[in-house]
């Protein structure tokens, strides 16, 4: 737990930074503003039963300098988790992934500096490109960034300026770089979310290519654990990579969905792979565990996805709003 009393939680709306609220206000005295444009990917009902003397909503652009700094100004210790995020989104138009995800954190980190605040910067393993399909290595603080889409170069991007904010200008600032997260809150667009849904719909689950892209899943409550604990003895300046070590493949995943789901393994299709699909993301999250001994909740990854699914199932009201139009885009797409 930290000594400060007061977080600004960018993009506290969304999927991981909602999850990142609730983790807050169940393991620390903090209060919490939550800025959050509310785009289709921010939802309000997210947050809606917190309680009101210790969390406040407020809707708003992290690119607007006047209400950034405002809320900067008000605030100990400000987690950037707004970004647009959606490869298959940033493929289509780039445009918004430029906006937020490199002014938006621009606006933000001059006014961290202004008011000299503590800083915590949310990034994603996508930074680092992709791996081999079948080779040991894994991704670590010092390996290069190769981003292979316009998400994940924009994410690079803002990764850059705060690495250059914390060297040029002293800022007080950490990032975290996470694998894959699934859990509750999370849009219908996401893969398991999607596919959750899909097969609580009675519809087939779609699979990119033949399915055989891996990826490194956490589940999103030990991702709040993970940076709740950088904000409390992480050293400034440093990158930490938060995973669970849990990689499996897309056609895995899936045949685990319909495993849980009481469905046949060979229950979905195959749709057309999508412009620089990534082979293989995995993350050594060594430096974290040791240096700040953290340990994931859900380090079995089918208990993990079990709960998730139990989440949708439980909370259709949630999700449902969303899906019809989600499922209509991808089938302008094919997929």
């Amino acid at each position: 737990m930290t000594a400060m009393t007061s977080y600004l939680v960018t993009g506290g709306a969304g999927f991981i930074g909602s999850n990142f609220v609730r983790h807050v206000l169940r393991h620390t005295d903090v209060d919490v503003t939550v800025l959050d444009l509310l785009t289709y990917a921010g939802n309000r009902q997210s947050v809606a039963d917190l309680p009101g003397d210790r969390c406040t909503l407020v809707q708003g652009d992290v690119g607007d300098p006047a209400v950034v700094d405002r809320l900067v100004a008000e605030a100990d210790v400000v987690v950037h988790f707004a970004a647009e995020t959606h490869n298959d989104n940033s493929l289509l138009d780039p445009a918004p992934f430029v906006r937020t995800n490199l002014l938006g954190t621009y606006t933000l980190l001059e006014a961290v500096r202004r008011h000299g605040r503590r800083y915590h910067h949310i990034s994603t393993d996508e930074v680092y490109g992709d791996l081999e399909l079948d080779a040991p290595a894994r991704f670590t603080e010092s390996s290069p960034y190769d981003p292979s889409s316009p998400y994940s170069a924009t994410k690079a991007g803002s990764d850059l300026l705060v690495r250059a904010w914390v060297r040029s200008f002293g800022l007080r600032a950490t990032i975290s770089c996470c694998s894959n997260n699934y859990g509750p809150f999370q849009h219908v667009e996401k893969f398991i979310a999607r596919q959750v849904t899909n097969v609580l719909d009675g519809r087939r689950p779609q699979l990119y290519g033949s399915g055989a892209n891996v990826r490194d899943w956490i589940h999103v409550e030990d991702h709040s654990a993970a940076v709740l604990r950088i904000l409390a003895a992480g050293r400034v300046g440093e990158t930490y990579l938060v995973g669970a070590e849990a990689e499996r493949s897309n056609l895995q995943v899936v045949q685990t969905i319909l495993e849980l789901l009481g469905q046949p393994p060979d229950a979905y299709d195959l749709v057309e792979d999508r412009p620089g699909h990534d082979v293989r993301y995995a993350l050594d999250p060594t430096k974290l565990r040791t240096e700040l001994r953290w340990q994931p909740n859900y380090p079995e990854f089918e208990a993990g996805l079990a709960a998730t699914i139990d989440w949708y199932r439980e909370h259709e009201p949630w999700w449902r709003p969303q899906k019809s139009a989600t499922e209509a885009k991808y089938a302008t797409q094919g997929r």
